[in-house]
């Protein structure tokens, strides 16, 4: 059957629906607006107001003008707009680091706010603390928005999308193997997944007030919930040396790692569900485990002045790791690289599906150890029948496919982009740990990118790295699926 090019694709929703995207993101930048004028920095504050303005203007004319023929939306327009719209936002949002001169190039500024988006959490700006109130809680709000995702915040507040290709939506943003919805209604689900998320980020705000102040508990509780990393301070937490802060941030990034159906359902008083979890239980045993091994290490190597320090570090910067957080307490480099490579290691698997987290997720590797035991059973029983159980429900053989795929991209990928930083002048092992930390969303580099900062790449890498960022946070195959035949070609 011949195959022709598909003109299936609805542009024009595609286009209308970001319109209204843009007019939310707008109204989003009015909150560091409001603190630039609290604070009385005028200058930034007029950036953002004009930022606001164009962004407003250009989403209300795309929303109102834009008149599709077909209001409905479905697989590819869903993939399609979960992909372009935090490339959209990412336009729009590196507009005050420009107008500012906070960066001077397209280039930074599109990198900076690609990777908080994505919370990431890489950044080109070297001294935080000489940043205006304004732009750094921008930077806060921009991860706090991409950690529960810009997709689910607007179906939680624009119930039209519920019936417009909602479940596309839905499915094409959130992490995981499987989407479980918690309500029949995809608004509603993601209603109740933003209402944890604001409460526990109010709850860490006020835990942090004491310490922190409130500009800098609010920006940490932002940053934290939705596992991005940002600071207010070149220090990060290091700044406070608080033992009291280590633990509070350690708590929430944990938080942040868990499934947050997982979390909605102890809310509801569903104690059991939670301890029941495998991937919950795999999630703790291998944060324990590593922390254990880096505190060894720690006691070997008389790393830091007291027993007590060393295991607050050691969780503190597993956790940060294992959730793609970033924040750490200790410089581990001048003391060798076995524990860059422990936190390396789990990096790249990553929280629970489900979650605020990066990485590959605890749940896929779940799912490959258990089909990789059965392989070895029906080598000397080959007539058996097995299959992947999680929870104690049996894996569809199309889901354990899909996470053998994933999972083989996934090393693809960041092997691609690592092999492409050693050609532009990165040091081997400082590319491959880019390329992991990137497309796990840790956003931490490692030797003269740790020392440096990411701004001492070439601008190719950044555009190179800023790519994998997006393909790493949307998990792959909502953002390369654009670039196979079969998104635009049809039987």
């Amino acid at each position: 059957m011949a195959r022709t090019l598909t003109q299936s694709v609805n542009f024009r929703i595609i286009l209308r629906v970001i319109g209204w995207l843009l007019m939310v993101e707008a109204l989003f930048m009015v909150i560091p607006m409001a603190v630039s004028f609290a604070y009385g920095e005028m200058p930034t504050a007029m950036a953002f107001l004009y930022t606001v303005g164009v962004t407003m203007l250009v989403g209300a004319l795309m929303a109102f003008r834009i008149k599709p023929r077909v209001k409905s939306m479905h697989k590819r327009e869903g993939l399609m707009l979960t992909a372009t719209v935090w490339v959209f936002f990412s336009v729009f949002g590196m507009l005050p680091f420009l107008i500012t001169g906070t960066l001077t190039t397209i280039t930074d500024a599109f990198f900076e706010t690609m990777a908080g988006f994505t919370t990431t959490g890489s950044s080109v700006i070297g001294d935080l603390e000489s940043l205006p109130r304004g732009l750094l809680m921008w930077r806060a709000l921009m991860q706090w928005i991409g950690g529960m995702g810009i997709i689910l915040f607007t179906l939680a507040v624009l119930p039209m999308l519920n019936y417009k290709g909602g479940i596309a939506l839905f499915n094409a943003e959130v992490t995981g193997i499987t989407h479980e919805r918690m309500r029949p209604r995809v608004s509603q689900t993601a209603k109740d997944l933003w209402i944890i998320y604001v409460v526990l980020t109010a709850l860490m705000a006020v835990l942090l007030v004491k310490p922190m102040g409130w500009f800098d508990a609010v920006c940490h509780a932002l940053t934290t919930l939705s596992t991005g990393g940002l600071s207010t301070k070149n220090a990060g937490i290091n700044h406070w040396h608080s033992s009291y802060v280590y633990i509070v941030v350690m708590v929430f990034m944990f938080l942040g790692g868990v499934n947050f159906t997982l979390l909605f359902n102890l809310v509801r008083g569903r104690f059991s569900k939670l301890w029941h979890s495998d991937t919950f239980r795999w999630y703790l045993i291998m944060t324990v485990v590593v922390t254990l091994i880096i505190v060894s290490h720690m006691e070997w190597m008389n790393m830091c002045d007291t027993r007590a320090n060393r295991f607050i570090y050691a969780f503190f910067d597993t956790i940060g790791a294992i959730t793609s957080t970033g924040f750490t307490s200790v410089h581990y480099e001048t003391k060798g690289e076995f524990i860059a490579m422990m936190l390396m290691i789990i990096m790249f698997f990553g929280g629970m599906a489900g979650s605020t987290s990066g990485g590959a997720k605890i749940d896929r590797f779940f799912v490959l150890l258990k089909n990789t035991k059965n392989e070895f059973y029906r080598i000397l029983h080959s007539n058996t029948v097995t299959a992947v159980r999680v929870d104690g429900r049996a894996i569809p053989h199309t889901v354990v496919s899909k996470v053998i795929a994933f999972l083989s991209i996934y090393m693809l990928v960041l092997m691609v982009v690592a092999v492409l930083l050693t050609l532009m002048g990165v040091p081997i092992f400082d590319s491959l740990y880019t390329s992991i930390s990137v497309i796990s969303n840790y956003g931490v580099g490692y030797g003269s990118i740790g020392a440096n900062g990411f701004a001492i790449l070439p601008d190719a890498a950044k555009w190179l790295l800023s790519f994998e960022m997006l393909v790493g946070r949307l998990e792959l195959f909502t953002v390369l699926s654009l670039f196979t035949t079969s998104f635009w070609i049809k039987d």
